[in-house]
């Protein structure tokens, strides 16, 4: 741990040009002489930071894991399925949801939480210590490790239900393990720490700080949690107050949000930040394996491939495709399906041998004749985005955008008895850049919000925890659903290092 943390501030101070580091071996390092300037301070920020990286593409390259988060957010949704020949066994069965605790997805994913969430208490506590930090700086890095231990919080709250709620930094061998929380508290200390965030975060950092989180995204984040929690009125609060006041806007083309010439861009409240050799464009592009994009590499259409793959280019195809289901949601004229799908003689762009290689798409590439287009496409087709080997790119994955905002906003809206009338405002701006016209005020609300939010965040990881939460389950999956399946298990391996402590979740 103490190593990925000195890593951190050696990049960031490479970053900002220092020409000489004065550090002291890493068997020397200690709290006690490492937690002392602010350089030191945003390494171990980053830190955690990186574990958001590695949730979303964890590589081969630590646990023999491959794309765990896409499996359990994306392939297990009616939007993906895993393609039945190049797809490993796992996303297969979680493709048909079996469900298991053993399997390695559930482990990888509360693994990089948890460790995200340790990093950012590791913060907290030291801040307390003596430092050369002014209060301004202790007010901004205190309000950032908030952030992000809540941010991470979330998520675990989404995938298990009850997870342990982590706020202190455990030493003691003997007592590590933490017992589930319940919702109540977890929603608390969720709420808590964005709360502190949005009051302690800068509106905006300067450009050597891209991608950081801001007070702005603590608030979206406020409101997000409480659509989450049911808490309509003051879900409706806090994100009308980011869509009156907030710095976002939508971009004027949907495919925009998805180019790695806009990252970062207007719409974006947060994304994952990625970079290599051709792209050090922000100050946390490392992670504690690579710094490009595995979700690139390990799930998507222009994949590295150990193999042939049915004459794509290059050899190059998704482990992971979009479902017919979802290509037949999209209405005619919806200029949103031609940026996530990849239909049958489409122009199909790929990067191999050191040039953009570009063939009409051939449905026998895939094994249902279609191929995920989003954050691909000709834009991303091209040697500044890819990593040497071609194997991946550094294109940063937007998890949070105005767009999903605004439909958090119009759902809080129509559940929390407001004007029917301006959610349905918020759905249309969605629509209008679609090309789409407005939507039949007659429908039922809900129904257009549902339908709205599966087409404009397609193969975004949200649409499980939507169905989840939706409890929209048994009409989506049929007879192959549980209600067990609202929540994930939590893995074996931690049961059994709690001896029991740790409850798993019921029927798993």
């Amino acid at each position: 741990m103490k190593k990925y943390i000195i890593l951190a501030s050696v990049l960031f101070a490479l970053s900002c040009g220092e020409k000489e580091l004065d550090l002291l071996p890493l068997d020397r390092v200690t709290a006690d002489t490492f937690y002392k300037t602010r350089g030191d301070f945003d390494g171990a920020i980053f830190a955690s930071y990186s574990s958001i990286q590695d949730l979303w593409g964890i590589s081969a390259e630590t646990l023999g894991e491959n794309g765990e988060y896409w499996k359990i957010s994306v392939v297990i949704s009616d939007d993906a399925e895993a393609d039945t020949e190049v797809g490993d066994a796992v996303s297969q069965d979680i493709d048909k949801l079996l469900i298991r605790s053993s399997d390695v997805p559930y482990g990888a994913a509360y693994t990089q939480i948890y460790e995200g969430i340790y990093r950012a208490n590791l913060v907290l506590e030291n801040l307390e210590g003596e430092n050369e930090l002014s209060e301004e700086d202790k007010t901004i890095i205190g309000a950032e490790a908030k952030f992000l231990r809540g941010w991470f919080h979330f998520q675990a709250l989404k995938m298990f239900g009850t997870p342990p709620l982590a706020i202190e930094v455990k030493t003691d061998l003997n007592d590590l393990a933490l017992p589930n929380a319940t919702q109540e508290e977890l929603y608390a200390s969720i709420l808590g720490d964005f709360a502190d965030a949005a009051a302690g975060l800068p509106e905006e950092w300067d450009g050597s700080n891209t991608g950081r989180a801001t007070s702005w995204a603590a608030k979206s984040y406020i409101g997000k949690v409480n659509v989450w929690k049911e808490d309509w009125p003051t879900a409706i609060t806090a994100l009308e107050d980011v869509v009156l006041r907030g710095p976002y806007m939508l971009m004027p083309e949907y495919s925009n949000n998805f180019s790695h010439l806009f990252e970062n861009n207007a719409e974006s409240i947060f994304e994952i930040q990625f970079g290599g050799p051709f792209s050090d464009d922000n100050i946390w592009v490392f992670d504690d394996t690579h710094s490009e994009n595995f979700k690139a590499s390990q799930g998507t259409t222009r994949s590295y491939h150990w193999g042939a793959a049915n004459g794509a280019p290059g050899g190059k195809r998704g482990w992971f495709i979009p479902s017919e289901d979802l290509l037949n949601a999209y209405e005619p004229g919806d200029a949103r399906l031609e940026t996530t799908i990849y239909q049958e003689g489409e122009d199909y762009y790929v990067w191999s041998a050191n040039s953009v290689v570009t063939e009409p798409y051939d449905p026998e590439w895939s094994s249902n004749g279609l191929s995920a287009k989003k954050y691909l496409g000709k834009e991303n087709a091209v040697g500044a985005n890819r990593s040497p080997n071609g194997a991946a790119d550094f294109n940063n994955e937007r998890w949070f955008r105005f767009a999903e905002l605004k439909l958090l906003y119009a759902e809080a809206l129509i559940q929390g008895g407001g004007d029917v009338g301006l959610a349905f405002d918020e759905i249309d701006d969605i629509r209008e850049r679609a090309g789409l016209g407005p939507v039949d005020r007659s429908l039922d609300p809900m129904d257009v919000l549902m339908q709205e939010k599966r087409v404009e965040l397609a193969l975004e990881p949200h649409r499980y925890f939507d169905i989840a939460r939706w409890g929209i389950g048994a009409e989506i999956f049929g007879g192959a659903w549980d209600d067990k399946y609202k929540v994930l298990p939590f893995p074996l391996t931690e049961i059994d290092r709690s001896k029991g402590l740790l409850q798993q979740n019921p029927g798993y």
